[in-house]
Order: structure tokens, then sequence, then C-alpha cells
């Protein structure tokens, strides 16, 4: 087997959750990065309870500085609307979850799977060499200099602009969801609160209801992390500028966390979520697409890390049978794994997003369930996907009910 047996292109939380678990299992790889460790990249830096499952089996080590532990979610619909919930209890997943920068968190993971024997050659550029419409090789750019690889296998992890991707011709579905946000860091009293926070209700600093919704992500270091987002299914949202809906946000931000533009540490930064496994195809002879490439980031919440982290696991697993048996066509398995750990979830939450498009809804919804925490707590769960085996069954029938408010929607 050569030492260049599996590539892996991108470094980020598929990437480097792939090449960990292929490391793990005896396998030569080669995890190729653009930039240079550490990087900055625009995210909320939240990581649910999902992600900290993952991480943990990686060997994450949940006490460095840069980690601050979450207990749960705080939800506003209007300053006089607030609900503090706690991470629910789980049979698989902890009942914590974390913040802590992706510029740090990547790199300790890259370092994790670097101690597991990956070679990571960050600063470098990959491309796909194609030939005949199959990917042939992987050359890369460093300084000037190209070198070719010529592996069996090729993990694609490149991020939602998927630029290594689209030389193999994958692309987005344009009738699924789209995310676009923006979040910047600013000082804040605040910073070692025990909870997220989202904003499902926001107005500008009028008062004046914006479309999207906002989040404050305390970071445990004197900092915190602001954002917005919105979707595709709101009406405008091509003409939304996300960096002044944050300035306007922050404007008119509660006074709990002590934030004003002047207390910010950094310029804000936006960013597109591709949502809902929207792109294709996501399988080739010899490769595969993982986490924002293959557009994994959950609709509900717009969470990405820990579906990064579990389709970079799903593939290396593929990937591992694939070379221990010499038969490549197993790679063909991965749609039909996504469907089914996914499928269903994300079809609930490709209707969801479209009723909550609609403004009048999305505030109906936000103020009636927040006045009601059995039914809010139970959100929680659909949204962070966190529902455990037992409450599974009840899938269809939600899909069912979102489906049948959907219809009755004004045009």
């Amino acid at each position: 087997m050569s030492s260049n047996e599996i590539v892996i292109v991108g470094g980020g939380p598929a990437g480097s959750s792939a090449a960990l678990w292929l490391a793990r299992s005896g396998h030569p790889v080669t995890l190729v990065e653009k930039k240079e460790f550490p990087r900055e990249k625009t995210c909320g830096d939240g990581l649910t309870p999902r992600a900290i499952l993952q991480l943990d089996e990686m060997g994450f080590d949940f006490d460095v500085p840069q980690f601050h532990r979450i207990t749960g979610l705080r939800s506003y619909a209007a300053d006089d609307v607030m609900l503090e919930m706690e991470w629910p209890q789980h049979s698989r997943f902890p009942s914590w979850g974390g913040v802590i920068r992706r510029k740090d968190l990547d790199q300790q993971v890259a370092a994790l799977a670097e101690k597991e024997g990956v070679t990571v050659r960050s600063g470098t550029e990959a491309h796909p060499v194609v030939e005949g419409g199959a990917l042939r090789g992987v050359d890369l750019k460093r300084n000037g200099e190209t070198e070719r690889l010529d592996p069996s296998f090729v993990i694609i992890a490149d991020g939602s602009l998927d630029r290594f991707g689209r030389g193999l011709g994958t692309s987005r579905r344009r009738d699924y969801p789209m995310g676009l946000a923006a979040r910047g860091y600013f000082s804040s009293p605040r910073s070692a609160d025990p909870f997220l926070e989202s904003q499902l209700d926001i107005r500008d600093s009028t008062g004046a209801s914006m479309p999207g919704y906002g989040w404050v992500f305390p970071l445990g270091d004197g900092e915190i992390n602001v954002g917005v987002g919105l979707l595709s299914t709101f009406k405008r949202w091509k003409h939304v500028n996300t960096t002044v809906m944050m300035q306007d946000y922050v404007e008119a931000a509660s006074d709990y966390w002590g934030i004003s533009a002047d207390k910010a540490t950094s310029d804000p930064k936006g960013g597109k979520l591709t949502m809902s496994f929207s792109k294709s195809p996501q399988v080739g002879e010899n490769w595969l697409v993982i986490g924002d490439a293959v557009g994994a980031i959950n609709p509900w919440n717009g969470e990405g890390i820990s579906y990064a982290y579990e389709t970079g696991r799903i593939a290396a697993g593929l990937v591992s049978d694939a070379v221990g048996t010499g038969d490549p066509a197993i790679l063909q398995r991965y749609p039909d794994i996504l469907d089914e750990e996914y499928g269903l979830y994300y079809k609930m939450a490709r209707i969801f997003v479209k009723l909550i498009g609609n403004p009048p809804v999305m505030r109906a919804l936000a103020h009636t369930g927040l006045r009601n925490r059995p039914l809010m707590e139970w959100t929680l769960k659909v949204m962070a996907n966190l529902l455990d085996e037992d409450d599974k069954h009840l899938g269809e029938h939600i899909y069912r009910t979102l489906a049948v408010m959907t219809k009755t929607l004004p045009v």
C-alpha cells in the first residue's frame, strides 16, 4: 500500500474526522489543508451534544482553556418572552455542549489526527486530476511547486465552496434551502454565561422586525460570538446584507450582554450555509464528499460541526472497508447510508424552514412556543436532533403535520 493510499482534501471538522478514523484503523492518510493552522472560519463556534460525543470518542481534551462548557439554550421571542432550557438527557449523547473558536477547535482536532499517524499538509492547495470524467490523481500546489499524488481513494471535505468537488461535477440543488450568516466577536462581562442564546424575533434599532434569527454564544474568555442568520425561504433574502443586519441586531440587543459597536474585537465576517445534503453527486468511483462540501448542515438550526464529524466518520468506515476488501463499489452505499441516517429528519427540516420563512408565522410560533415549556423542550430535542430512539417513530407524524401547515400558508 503506497503512502498516498488515501487523500483527504480539507482540514476542517469533516476532513480531520475522516482522517483520524482512517488512521486509527491503520490506513496511511494524507490530509491536505489550503491554509496554515490556526485559521479563522466564519462560524457560531457552538457545539451541541452531538458534536461533543464525536469529539469525546476522538479523544479531544475538554479541559483545554479555550473550551467553554455550555449547560443549555436560552431563547427569546421578545425582551419579555424568554425561556431557559438545559440540554436534554439522552441514552447516547451527553447532556452538555460547548463553545470554542473554530481556529482552536480545528487545529486541535487536526493535531489529534496527526498523532494517529496522519500526514498533515497545511498551506497546500489540492486540485483534481480528471481524465475521461474520472478522478485519476491529485495535484498538490505549494510555494509555486506542484506534486502529483495517485491515491486509491479521495475524500472531499473542502467546505461550502467545494472547489475540488466542482471539478468533478458536484453542484447544489437550487430548490433546497440555503443559509446566509454573519458573525463577530465582542467583549462582554457575561462571557462566562453557561447558556447559548438565540433570538427568534429580531428587531432593528427602530423596533422594526428583521428576517432571520440572532445568536449570542459565550466563549468564557471575556468575549462572545454574536451573529445573525437567515434562510433562502425568506422573501427577498438575496437583498439582505447580513453585515448591516448584524449591526442592527447589536444595537437592539438586550442589555444583558453589555455589548455595543465599540465593544467589537473583530470585524464581522459572513458566509453561506449549504444545507440538507443539497450537493450531489455525493460519491464517485473512488471519491466521497462530506461535511459542508456535501451540504450536511442541519436546516433546523444551522448546525454543521457535528454533521461534519459524523459524515467524516461514515466516509472513513466505507473507505476502510473498500481498502480492506479491494472493492471500491462499497463506496456506492454512501447515499443510502446518509438517507437512512438523516433522510426523514432533513425532509422535515425543509418543510419547517419553508414555514418560518413567512415572518408572521415565525413570530407566532416563537411567541406561542416560548410560553409553553414542555413544547419548547421537545422542540429543542427535535431542532438539535437529540430525539431518543423511543421518540423517532414520531418522525412521519411530524412530517405530515408540517406538510399540512405549509399548505395553509398565505402566498
